[in-house]
């Protein structure tokens, strides 16, 4: 691509923004309030924007090469953190995509130097789920499956965490796990059971 046709782009998209309202960027600029935390990979065929359908200002947006949310990486929690507290959010979307190449590499034993330690904690997600996965003989179907079980776990661990369990019990915060079929277009809601997982995790992850 020549760099300079991404800012021949921005100049049009500025200038149909300006056409529809001429105060756009004024407003823009006043400040955000969006409604949801997404939390998605960072894959390039996968824009939170685009799939959803919303405009700049709408959803607070984290990406990370498979969705990922471990507790040791001070890059989301700070970014959870943040949109929870501070931005009041009201929804926290944790949407992973088949075709994931985090993901079929986590499946894999290659050693791929400084991605191994972020790569182990997908692994956990298939240790932690390897009956239900050994079960699976088609192996597209199984990366499939951990796609879905990865966004089911980071879930999981967007519930651990203070902040959110706080926001649960003050105002109802809801969190969410969706998948992007990269094949249809289509978003998939796992219907993930927050407040059922809350209570499945509660006597260890509780925090008052």
């Amino acid at each position: 691509m020549d760099i300079k046709t991404i800012f021949d782009n921005n100049k049009k998209w500025v200038d149909e923004k300006l056409g529809l309202d001429k105060d756009y960027f004024k407003n823009l600029s006043e400040g955000q309030s969006p409604d949801i935390l997404y939390i998605g990979c960072s894959d390039s065929r996968v824009t939170a924007e685009d799939i959803m359908g919303i405009q700049p200002g709408e959803a607070f947006v984290h990406r990370n090469i498979a969705n990922m949310v471990p507790n040791t990486d001070l890059n989301v929690m700070s970014v959870i953190e943040y949109a929870v507290k501070y931005l009041k959010v009201s929804h926290i979307v944790v949407c992973g995509h088949y075709y994931c190449g985090g993901v079929k590499a986590a499946m894999q034993s290659a050693d791929l130097g400084i991605l191994n330690p972020w790569l182990r904690n997908i692994r956990d997600v298939y240790r932690i789920h390897q009956n239900e996965l050994d079960a699976i003989t088609n192996e597209e179907e199984k990366y499939k499956r951990l796609v879905e079980l990865n966004v089911q776990e980071q879930c999981v661990n967007v519930i651990k965490t203070s902040v959110v369990q706080t926001a649960f019990r003050q105002r109802g915060i809801a969190v969410h796990g969706w998948v992007f079929d990269i094949h249809s277009g289509g978003l998939i809601d796992l219907n993930i059971d927050f407040p059922k997982l809350l209570e499945n995790i509660m006597e260890i992850y509780y925090l008052d």
